[in-house]
């Protein structure tokens, strides 16, 4: 399992653009997490699905409303990261109203999280193997702060949890 010190693992990530721009093209995009984290610091916090009810109601909100905090704190990314597709984040990320704020990346077949060692198996519930939920500060690539849920839990994940720890690690 992923800790504070380890960097963070190679995968693709897929994130889904409404527009062109910046060399993008519409529709989903790969996103090379070594690539995109190098000289940046990154709250990124992963959930078990995209609009399940904690997640929808709580944890990306919480994100979204602290989004100019966590840039005064010297965070230059947000990211949400969940074992669904690039299409099912786009469309939970217009829902959820993050455009400029939080990157909502899909990792649909859950790589990354398999990397991570924070795998929640919900086979049990319908939903397959999906991801703990979590939050990370991350500086350069590696991991400076890491928040693991107790199962069903959403106590130390939260937006301000990891603004707390993105401030006093300024």
């Amino acid at each position: 399992m992923i800790k504070i010190g380890d960097s963070l693992p190679a995968a693709i990530l897929m994130e889904y653009s409404e527009v062109e721009g910046n060399g993008c093209s519409i529709g989903p995009n790969p996103v090379n997490v070594v690539d995109a984290a190098a000289g940046k610091t990154i709250a990124l916090f992963a959930l078990p699905g995209a609009f399940t009810p904690t997640c929808s109601a709580k944890h990306v909100p919480g994100y979204v409303a602290h989004h100019a905090d966590f840039v005064a704190a010297g965070v230059n990314e947000i990211w949400c990261v969940s074992v669904n597709d690039a299409f099912v984040m786009g469309a939970w990320a217009r829902d959820q109203g993050t455009a400029g704020k939080v990157r909502m990346l899909g990792d649909g077949s859950g790589e990354f999280t398999k990397a991570t060692g924070l795998t929640l198996d919900l086979t049990a519930r319908g939903m397959g193997l999906r991801s703990n939920r979590y939050s990370m500060l991350v500086k350069n690539g590696q991991v400076a702060s890491l928040n693991i849920e107790g199962p069903g839990k959403f106590e130390v994940s939260d937006a301000a949890t990891l603004l707390a720890q993105a401030q006093a690690k300024g």
